[in-house]
């Protein structure tokens, strides 16, 4: 059993963004682990394993337009099933 079953991923696009202000304020406020982000300015990637995708989601959507949302369950995946 996982601790964060959820991997969560997207784009976020938009101004000014910062990919260490994203990283901190996910690593403060929402629980999980192996979070990355990377980009620029004007699109930022995010991949973080957590137990509220939700979560990141609202906040990602806060900064900017968000793109490719990928919300996976890893522990379904590790059974051999999909989705």
């Amino acid at each position: 059993m996982l601790d964060y079953p959820f991997d969560t991923q997207l784009l976020i696009e938009g101004e000014d963004l910062s990919e260490d202000d994203i990283h901190d304020y996910i690593q403060a406020h929402i629980p999980g682990d192996c979070l990355l982000a990377v980009g620029d300015e004007s699109l930022v990637k995010i991949h973080f394993h957590t137990n509220v995708p939700w979560a990141v989601l609202e906040y990602c959507a806060s900064l900017g337009e968000i793109h490719d949302i990928v919300v996976e369950n890893m522990e379904r995946q590790s059974n051999g099933l999909s989705g």
